[in-house]
């Protein structure tokens, strides 16, 4: 699938939950690779913050981005809206140091995104692929997410609070095609009992009964309701009927549980990559949701390209004789057994290392390993298949190195090792020159990895 950004800009107008103040908020497309970054437009230098979890600087009552001093809060809403809808660059312009709480779901944003049009970008996506079960937990609070691998990205959800009105509640997304319907309307909702709190740490200055759901369970005096409905501008109401203060039902029975999972993906979000993988969250909140985010961003930088997913049950895109009919390579030089994955801007292919490799006898008798020569040779074959696969009568095509640089040996090729060789393109081809980037994984591990350039010449 391709990268996605907005057709045209737009922009939405609504109070701050916390500063209370009128905000207006511009999202604009933006190149591919940009990922979502937030402008604060209304200071002097106009500074800048990607969207990644590496720069959460605070979890309390919402996700707080921030670097340099300067920060943005209430992100997740409009960044879960984006993520589910597909949108992998926008920028966002914001007049304040938070984002508006609209109603307090995240189905204004939606609606906006699907008005102002979606299209696709020139380049594929880059997918994080869960490959084993990844966890992270809080002994103090409880919360536990797991992410599991999976074909698609889905989230169980499971809340669990001290209230009769939400003793335990859980929601769950299978496809983000139902995100709509089923998680953007759900809105943010507040405990009677946590209000004067928040209030007294400068917290929610614009939270009232059009942006939240309000949860009324602990009989409170007469005269302390009445304050605080006047602080927070809703009508006063009887200290005796407890339950939900909202005039506007419920959205759904389980409102406050999908509002969770709604905030989930907005944190997940901050990884910088759509995820095809499970979750699994267990009270969740923006602090756990923070941790996960953080441990995925480590594991994407230590991996710069996660390692392809080889089925070796899956019918290859390309057999061994189909690979013969593209190189002019033979026995013993013949370094690909097979293609399983090609786009417009990688490709990738197996070689099986076995004892019998004639390089083997001398390379060394005693301990077998695979000349790191011929590891570069494996990715270039690979390459030359990527260019030349386009190509009328290309048999009639050879490809031969002009440059190899940046090579690097991160582990030995030994005998029982499968390569999955990784080529990509690093820019269009010109005069039939080809600059690409190549890597060896054994398992999940980088094994080699070199950038070459090759040139494509008919064979006279």
């Amino acid at each position: 699938m391709k990268q996605k950004t907005l057709k045209e800009s737009f922009t939405l107008k609504g109070k701050g939950l916390h500063t209370g103040l009128n905000i207006e908020i511009t999202f604009k497309p933006a190149p591919v690779d940009t990922g979502y970054k937030i402008k604060r437009i209304d200071l002097e230098k106009q500074p800048v913050i990607e969207a990644l979890a590496e720069n959460v600087v605070g979890t309390q009552r919402g996700t707080v981005l921030g670097i340099g001093g300067v920060t943005v809060s209430t992100v997740e809403h409009a960044f879960s809206a984006l993520y589910a809808l597909g949108i992998d660059n926008c920028l966002v312009d914001v007049n304040a140091s938070e984002f508006p709480i609209l109603d307090g779901s995240a189905i204004e944003y939606v609606k906006a995104i699907e008005k102002a049009g979606i299209v696709e970008q020139e380049k594929d996506k880059d997918y994080y692929i869960v490959r084993k079960k990844i966890e992270v937990s809080d002994p103090e609070t409880g919360s536990k997410l797991i992410l599991l691998p999976d074909d698609s990205f889905c989230i169980n959800s499971f809340i669990e609070f001290d209230s009769k009105y939400i003793p335990n509640q859980s929601a769950s997304l299978d496809s983000v095609e139902d995100y709509k319907t089923e998680i953007a309307p759900s809105r943010t909702f507040v405990f009677v009992r946590e209000i004067q709190q928040l209030r007294k740490a400068g917290l929610i200055k614009g939270g009232d009964l059009d942006n939240a759901i309000v949860i009324y369970e602990c009989e409170l005096p007469q005269k302390d309701l009445d304050e605080l409905a006047d602080e927070i501008h809703v009508p006063r109401l009887n200290a005796k009927e407890l339950g939900y203060l909202n005039l506007r039902d419920l959205a759904f029975p389980n409102e406050p549980a999908r509002h969770k999972l709604l905030d989930i993906i907005g944190d997940l979000s901050l990884i910088g990559k759509p995820i095809k993988g499970r979750v699994i969250a267990t009270k969740p909140g923006h602090k756990i949701n923070n941790k996960l985010t953080r441990l995925l961003r480590k594991d994407i930088k230590i991996n710069e390209v996660q390692p392809p997913f080889y089925d070796v049950s899956q019918e290859p895109l390309m057999d061994n004789n189909k690979v013969r009919s593209l190189l002019p390579h033979r026995y013993p030089f013949l370094l690909v057994d097979k293609i399983i994955e090609k786009t417009d801007r990688y490709i990738v292919g197996i070689k099986n290392i076995t004892t019998n490799e004639p390089f083997f006898v001398g390379h060394f008798p005693q301990e077998p390993v695979m000349p790191g020569v011929l590891q570069i040779e494996a990715m270039a074959q690979v390459g030359g298949i990527f260019v030349l696969a386009d190509l009328d009568e290309a048999e009639r095509y050879s490809t031969y190195f002009l440059k190899i640089n940046n090579v690097k040996f991160r582990q030995k090729v030994v005998p029982g090792d499968t390569m999955i060789i990784r080529v990509e393109l690093q820019s269009e081809m010109r005069r039939s020159i080809a600059t690409m980037r190549g890597l060896i994984f054994i398992g999940d591990k980088v094994a080699a990895e070199a950038d070459f350039m090759a040139q494509i010449i008919k064979n006279k």
